[in-house]
C-alpha cells in the first residue's frame, strides 16, 4: 500500500510503514464497518464492480438435441471513495519520542476517531460529503413483534437471505440493544439464568445469535439489527492514504499537527440481501 509522511518543520512524526501497521491495519480491523464487509483495497478513485442481475438459465436436455442459449443479464455498480480527514494535535515531546508505546498513541488517537466516522457513515443513510450507508437501502425486513423476548425475527433474517441464495454473516446492534439480548433467559417464567445467546468456548467474549457472530456499535440506531452477508458488503480502501505533519500550525502551543487523509467508500451488490430486524 502506497503511503506517504511529510513536515514543513522537523521530523514525520510516522514512516510510512508505521501508518501502515499503526493506522490502515488496526482501522480495518476495530472497524465495525470492515470487519463485517469484504474489505477491497484499490488504486482507482471508482471501483467498477460488475453484477449478475439475472442467472442464465438451465435446462434438462436430451442427448444430441440443440442445447438451449441462455444469457446472463450484468450490471455494473460503481462505486466512488470519499475523503475523509482529521487533524490532530500533539505535544513536541510525543512526536519527538520516538518509542514504540508513544507512536502507539499517536497511531490509535487518529485510528479511533477515523473508526467513529467511518462506523457512522456505513450505519446511517446519507452523510455529508460521504459515502451513502445501509440506511440508504430497500432491504429485506424481519419485524419482532414489538419486543426482543425472542430471537425469531433472527431466524427469519436468515431465511430471508437464504431465500436470495446468500448467507447472514453477521448481525450488528445498538450497545443498549446488545444488552437487552444479551441477557435474555432460556426459559424466562421458571426464572433461568441460562443466557438465550449461544455461548462461544473459545472466544469467550464474543457473542453469537443461532451461530452467526453479533457485533456492537454505537452508530447502530436503538431497537434496530442488522443482519449483512459478508459477499454483498463492501469496504472499499484507496491505496494513498497519508499522514502528514506540520509543527507551524500550532507553534504558540509547543505543538504539531498531525494529519490524517483517507479515501473510504460502502458498495453494496445486493440490497435485498441485507435485512433489517426491528423490535416493532
Amino acid at each position: 500500500m502506497a503511503m506517504s509522511t511529510a513536515a514543513s518543520s522537523g521530523g514525520p512524526v510516522l514512516t510510512p510503514e508505521q501508518v501502515r501497521s499503526l493506522v490502515v491495519q488496526p482501522l480495518i480491523e476495530q472497524s465495525v464497518a470492515a470487519q463485517v464487509s469484504t474489505v477491497i483495497q484499490t488504486t482507482s478513485h471508482d471501483l467498477r464492480v460488475p453484477r449478475v442481475t439475472q442467472d442464465p438459465s438451465a435446462a434438462w436436455t436430451l442427448e444430441g438435441a440443440e442445447i438451449n442459449v441462455s444469457d446472463a443479464v450484468l450490471d455494473e455498480l460503481t462505486v466512488t471513495s470519499k475523503k475523509l480527514t482529521v487533524l490532530v494535535a500533539i505535544s513536541n515531546e510525543l512526536a519527538n519520542d520516538s518509542s514504540p508505546a508513544a507512536l502507539g498513541v499517536v497511531g490509535q488517537g487518529l485510528v479511533t476517531d477515523l473508526r467513529r466516522k467511518i462506523d457512522a457513515a456505513y450505519f446511517t443513510a446519507t452523510t455529508a460529503n460521504g459515502p451513502s450507508g445501509l440506511g440508504s437501502l430497500t432491504t429485506s425486513t424481519a419485524p419482532n413483534g414489538g419486543s426482543w423476548a425472542t430471537l425469531d425475527s433472527f431466524e427469519a433474517a436468515k431465511s430471508a437471505a437464504e431465500t436470495l441464495h446468500t448467507e447472514i454473516t453477521s448481525f450488528v446492534t445498538s450497545p443498549a440493544t446488545a444488552l437487552t439480548l444479551s441477557t435474555l433467559k432460556q426459559f424466562g417464567t421458571a426464572g433461568s439464568n441460562m443466557p438465550l445467546l449461544s455461548p462461544d468456548p473459545t472466544q469467550p467474549t464474543a457473542r453469537t445469535i443461532s451461530g452467526v457472530p453479533m457485533y456492537v456499535s454505537p452508530a447502530v440506531a436503538a431497537d434496530l439489527v442488522w443482519a449483512i452477508p459478508r459477499d454483498h458488503s463492501l469496504f472499499v480502501l484507496r491505496q494513498d492514504s497519508t499522514v502528514v505533519t506540520d509543527s507551524s500550525v500550532f507553534f504558540t502551543k509547543d505543538s504539531v499537527a498531525v494529519r490524517a487523509t483517507l479515501r473510504v467508500a460502502f458498495g453494496f451488490t445486493y440490497p435485498l440481501a441485507v435485512v433489517k430486524i426491528t423490535k416493532a
